[in-house]
Order: C-alpha cells, then structure tokens, then sequence
C-alpha cells in the first residue's frame, strides 16, 4: 500500500504543465480564484483511475494515446498563449491574468499523457496487485485523487505567498514568459515522446 503513495506522490508533486500552471496562478493572486482549477484536476485523475481500475488499460490503446496526446500539447500550448499575453501590474495582481477554472483542471488533466501514464501502473498493476477492487478501487481513487488535485494546489500557494512579497511588476512579466517557455517546452516534448515517435 505504501508503494502506491510513494508512485503517486512522486509522479504528482513533481513540476509538470499542471503544476507549473498552479505556481503560476499563485503568483499573480489566484490561489483562492483556482480552487476550482485544483478540484477540476482532481476530478480528472479521479475519472482517470475509475476507468482504467475497471476497465484495465485495453481502454486506451496505442491510437489513442497518440490523439489524447496530441490535443493535449495543443491546449497546453494555448495555455502558455494566454500565459504569455497577460498584462501585468502588481496594484491588481488578481487582473493580471485571468483565473484557471474548473473546466481548465478537468480538461488539461484529462489530455494530459503524463496524467494517463501516471494512473496506468497505479489502476492496472499496483491496484490489483493489493487486492483493490469494486468499493475499496473507489475509495483508494477518490484517496489519490484528492491528492493529484492539492499538488497544483500546493505549488499555488507557494505561489501565492512569494508573489505577495514581491513589488516589480517586471518579475511577474518575466516570471509569465518563463512559465510560457516551459508550458511550451513540455507540449513539444510530449509531441515528441507521444505523438512523433510513437508514428515514425
């Protein structure tokens, strides 16, 4: 059991788009504004472990991955456009981009192949591997989902509490334009590993 918590903890709370997205809300005063955002992404990888704990991973096969991944890299790249294009003022900090919502955590999580690569071993390996199924495969979804929707939570807050001890609005504008590049970053290298190879 604790091997699931260490998997699951150590592929959630590691920097990736969500995360990063998370940091980023926090710095520019949205931490309680994406609460939603946070429970989205949790709702995501719940959904995630109840479909792939039940009906295994024939659920998605190798074509699929490849579309989920692809729309995925296009809607965090339009994530990083939006990051990017935000006008920046310390006085207004909560206008200087706009809040993550709910639906933004549900469909980035749900697109995102790190999110499935990460729910696959838990839901098809270590689940039954430890006995977990029908009521209890519920519980221990709900458990590790609650946890997958505090790592975007937790990188927010942080976020939130540096950004209040900053005043040059010259760091917020820089700190947006390097977490674009990243978001970036991380599309293209998903396109790559998920996309492009996958077809060559």
């Amino acid at each position: 059991m604790i091997e699931i918590f260490a998997y699951a903890i150590g592929v959630m709370y590691t920097p990736g788009p969500v995360n990063l997205l998370g940091l980023n809300s926090g710095l520019n005063g949205h931490f309680r504004a994406s609460l939603g955002f946070f429970i989205g992404v949790g709702s995501a990888m719940l959904i995630l472990f109840l479909l792939f704990g039940w009906a295994g991973a024939a659920l998605i096969g190798d074509r699929g991955l490849i579309v989920i991944s692809a729309l995925g890299c296009l809607y965090i790249a339009y994530l990083a456009v939006r990051i990017i294009r935000a006008s920046v003022t310390v006085d207004h900090r909560k206008e200087s981009m706009p809040a993550l919502r709910f639906r933004d955590g549900l469909t980035m999580q749900l697109m995102n192949p790190k999110g499935i690569v990460a729910t696959l071993p838990i839901a098809t390996i270590q689940f039954p591997g430890a006995g977990i199924h029908g009521v209890s495969l519920v519980a221990w979804s709900l458990v590790l989902a609650i946890l997958a929707g505090g790592a975007p939570g937790s990188y927010s807050l942080m976020g939130d509490m540096a950004g209040k001890r900053i005043r040059d609005p010259r760091f917020f504008k820089w700190f947006n334009c390097a977490m674009a590049t990243l978001l970036l970053y991380v599309a293209g290298s998903i396109g790559y590993e998920f996309v492009y190879q996958p077809l060559s």
